[in-house]
């Protein structure tokens, strides 16, 4: 491979070039253009330990909750819906990693809110129901010229090619339909990132989990970012009803956008009074 030293900088016939003026500009330049990009969260040790622990807790609490013989014939074994709703505060904490946010004020204009959190267990010897190739607004075949929706999946474990890390098609945002499988075979790729990374995705982009060929668990926790034209999978300001949150938490969170349930509820959104 050519040392990156070697790569000319010098050009002719540009009118228009990307400038870097942030931290984040190469990530939001990279998921526009490929559809992908890695963020690291800051997190120190302690605290990625603290969230593996909390993530084994919440999974067992939920298994016992809904029950493990449901959740498998639902294909759901391996999903923890929700977990903010239901978790520690530490799945509230990821939803709202500043360095995430950083990246999606530059990449959604105007407003944008949590539509889901998922925790998504890869496990050994197997996949999970990731494990087809699809986009994360799925049954969808348009391109937009700025992102409608970005997925960040946080990185519990560090993702290798040996357990499975998340295939993408990069670019395939761009385009409306699936690439041919030639295609696939011939471009598709594979990411590795660190235990504590984001790995943001616009969700146009084609992507899969892989296959875990070690004996242990691949973790991660999803999230999806939408403009608030979307309804969120899981209805969240429902589920967190009580909370102490400021009014930027509860923005993001979706609590300023769920759809009135009468035309005096509508108005009052408007008036602030109730009638």
């Amino acid at each position: 491979m050519t040392a990156a030293n070697n790569i000319p900088k010098t050009s002719y016939g540009v009118l228009q070039q990307n400038q870097f003026d942030a931290v984040f500009d190469k990530v939001v330049e990279e998921v526009k253009t490929l559809g992908y990009a890695i963020v690291d969260s800051g997190y120190s040790a302690p605290i990625l330990q603290n969230i593996s622990d909390e993530f084994n807790r919440t999974q067992e609490h939920y298994v016992a909750m809904y029950g493990e013989s449901t959740l498998k014939s639902l294909n759901e074994i391996h999903t923890i819906r929700s977990p903010l709703t239901h978790g520690g505060e530490i799945f509230l904490n990821l939803a709202l990693n500043e360095h995430v946010l950083s990246a999606l004020r530059k990449l959604i204009p105007g407003k944008f809110i949590l539509n889901q959190q998922n925790g998504v267990i890869n496990p050994p010897q197997g996949t999970s129901n990731q494990g087809d190739w699809h986009r994360d607004l799925p049954y969808q075949h348009f391109v937009s010229t700025t992102p409608l929706a970005i997925n960040a999946l946080f990185c519990v474990d560090d993702f290798t090619v040996e357990n499975g890390s998340t295939f993408v098609l990069p670019a395939s945002h761009k385009s409306e339909a699936f690439p041919s499988e030639r295609y696939i075979q011939n471009h598709a790729i594979q990411i590795e990132a660190k235990a504590g990374s984001y790995i943001l995705l616009d969700c146009m982009l084609f992507h899969v989990g892989g296959f875990n060929k070690t004996h242990s668990a691949r973790r991660a926790v999803n999230h999806i970012y939408n403009i608030p034209y979307f309804k969120q999978q899981i209805n969240i300001p429902r589920n967190m009803k009580g909370l102490e949150l400021s009014a930027e938490i509860k923005d993001i969170l979706g609590f300023n956008y769920v759809e009135p349930g009468s035309i005096a509820d509508y108005l009052a959104t408007r008036t602030g009074k109730k009638y």
